[in-house]
């Protein structure tokens, strides 16, 4: 007798397909071959940022000093480490961050969230109803996609390299009419992934007043979520200092993720908010609690000493190599693939570049694109060029991935792409991008 399997929830059901990142990650973990293949989809930081010696010694410090860590191997609380949170609001200030002054950070809260800056957005979607939730176009697509399998229905608004777009902004909200009162919440990342967008500030205030217009007309606060994770990863000097959208919050309704795993390390699992306090903010603090309490407190302990002792020699060095690189792949692009009709927007923050090809030519799994670099198109010149095994393959973010199904830019991203420069060394991602040309010849012929 075949037993039936067992009921699933709405989310479970739709979380029983893989979603599109979570089978490449998968395909990816499963098939890379390292010296071989060329990883620019999967957005591991640079393993060399990463400042082992000093959590070494950060680590030690903490063990040794139990009098200030107090408890630091044991269970922590849901809010998060008090030596982290008072590390966080001095970074803030010292480091002059979003120019947030002392009495504006006093005012807010801030939390830890249970495993990074994700965490935290999860967290979100199941605090708050179920509703519409503005966000930009392409979006970030983890995310995005968790909140369509928990059934938030997405209002995306195009971008462009200025961020999310405030005329169209206010022309997709007046299009709902009554609907306006389904908006849930608003979710911009400043830096945008995939396409490494800034967010200038005089969009900030202007998407601020917006949603403070439509708070008013309908009596109740809508929050806005500003995810931050790619701010301390402005490596542009010609790019303004970004402003927080804290500044010039009237109404209580802009909360602020940031995290530590992109200029210090991943695993930390470090990703925190700020925003005012509140019901919303006790209910993310219960549901950290529910999952399990904060991050495990030994390594807040030891981004709190991080932060104290070695946070500025480590933005420098994080921000110089992330420059060069950027430098030296524009320069690359602007030589190789813009003669064949390519433009690209990203560089300056964080370590994406999103491409867009010429019409006629697309991106996607299957396509001609796609089949050349995973050396699947059955030629065996391509597939095998020295004989024997698949030669490299390179991986990438199809833009079909990144924009919303039923947005406007479904053809768009169809010739889209996104690749992350932060893994591999120079030397290997110009390599990539000169498959990248030979894949668009192959494309057109």
């Amino acid at each position: 007798m075949r037993l039936s399997d067992p009921t699933l929830s709405a989310y479970g059901v739709a979380s029983s397909i893989p979603a599109p990142i979570n089978r490449m990650m998968a395909g990816f973990a499963s098939s890379f071959r390292n010296g071989v293949d060329i990883n620019l989809g999967v957005g591991y930081v640079n393993e060399e940022t990463i400042p082992r010696e000093l959590i070494r010694q950060a680590l030690e410090r903490v063990l040794a000093n139990p009098q200030k860590y107090k408890i630091a191997l044991n269970y922590g609380g849901p809010k998060g480490s008090p030596n982290l949170i008072q590390s966080l609001h001095d970074f803030h200030l010292t480091h002059n961050i979003g120019g947030l002054t002392e009495d504006v950070l006093d005012s807010k809260e801030m939390i830890i969230g249970p495993s990074g800056a994700t965490s935290l957005l999860e967290g979100i979607a199941h605090t708050l109803n179920k509703g519409i939730v503005i966000t930009d176009d392409p979006k970030y697509f983890i995310y995005t996609h968790l909140l369509e399998r928990l059934g938030f229905e997405l209002l995306s608004v195009p971008q462009d390299c200025n961020g999310i777009q405030p005329e169209l902004l206010k022309q997709k909200i007046a299009a709902l009419g009554e609907r306006q009162k389904e908006i849930s919440f608003v979710y911009i990342v400043t830096i945008n992934n995939p396409t490494g967008a800034i967010l200038t500030n005089e969009r900030r205030r202007e998407i601020v007043h917006i949603i403070s217009d439509i708070c008013r007309k309908q009596n109740r606060r809508i929050p806005i979520i500003f995810d931050k994770a790619y701010e301390s990863l402005i490596h542009d000097p010609a790019v303004p200092a970004p402003e927080s959208a804290l500044l010039y919050d009237e109404l209580d309704i802009v909360y602020e993720v940031g995290t530590l795993s992109k200029v210090v390390a991943p695993a930390l699992r470090i990703g925190y908010l700020i925003g005012p306090p509140g019901d919303f903010m006790n209910a993310l603090v219960q549901k950290t609690s529910d999952v399990g309490f904060s991050a495990p407190l030994i390594t807040q302990e030891v981004a709190s000493y991080f932060l104290d002792h070695y946070i500025q020699e480590q933005l420098q060095k994080v921000n110089q190599g992330y420059r060069t690189k950027a430098k030296a792949i524009s320069q690359y692009i602007d030589a190789e693939l813009r003669p064949l009709g390519v433009t690209y927007c990203g560089g300056q923050a964080a370590f994406y570049y999103y491409l867009t090809l010429p019409e006629g030519l697309h991106t996607h799994e299957g396509s001609p694109f796609h089949r050349f670099l995973n050396r699947s198109t059955s030629n065996k010149q391509i597939d095998s060029p020295a004989g024997g095994d698949k030669g490299p393959m390179v991986s990438y973010i199809p833009g079909t991935f990144c924009v919303h199904a039923k947005g406007d830019l479904v053809e768009l991203g169809k010739r889209q792409f996104r690749i992350s420069y932060s893994f591999e060394h120079l030397d290997k991602v110009k390599e990539a991008l000169g498959y990248f040309r030979e894949a668009i010849l192959y494309s057109r012929e």
